[in-house]
């Protein structure tokens, strides 16, 4: 009775997920998070420490915690790691000399104890801007076909415009809800 109560809980929306959104600084992290949450572009400033926001998606309630990429900031990420259920990636699709770091810290997430039980999707941000990586060429560079313990999903988006952050959103809840 009591499983049945809660995964009836689940479905219907009464918990809260949580997810973290990380990625290296610039790459468009904050700007994301207020996208899902108005839908509008919000000039943001770089993030020191971390923002935190409640997103719901059709009854379906995720706590957001948007961590500063810096890298100072980037050795405390692991502190966040506990009880999550998503990790957000987000990639500066234009910054080719940084996605080695980018996939080195990715990798070193995936590691991590705390993170076994999380999806992951990547965020191939700023497909906006001239000579952007696609999602398929960042995939392949990141060497996530590779990530056989972990679901996770490539989504090309851009930040500003709002564009492919409803399919992520629409991806995550579907994540939550098969769990």
């Amino acid at each position: 009775m009591g499983y049945l109560l809660s995964k009836m809980m689940a479905v219907f929306g009464d918990k809260e997920h949580k997810v973290i959104i990380v990625g290296l600084d610039n790459a468009g992290k904050t700007t994301i998070l207020y996208q899902f949450l108005t839908k509008e572009a919000v000039h943001t400033s770089p993030t020191i420490g971390s923002n935190v926001e409640q997103i719901t998606v059709r009854k379906t309630h995720f706590l957001v915690w948007d961590i500063g990429g810096q890298e100072s900031l980037r050795a405390s990420w692991y502190s966040y790691y506990g009880n999550t259920e998503i990790v957000i990636l987000v990639v500066d699709s234009t910054d080719r000399e940084r996605l080695t770091v980018t996939k080195e810290e990715l990798h070193r997430m995936l590691a991590h104890e705390d993170l076994q039980n999380a999806a992951v999707l990547i965020l191939a941000n700023k497909q906006d801007m001239k000579g952007s990586l696609t999602a398929a060429e960042i995939s392949q560079f990141l060497t996530l076909d590779s990530i056989t313990t972990h679901s996770w999903h490539v989504q090309a988006c851009c930040a500003l415009t709002g564009e492919g952050l409803p399919a992520s959103l629409d991806w995550m809840k579907s994540r939550v809800v098969a769990n």
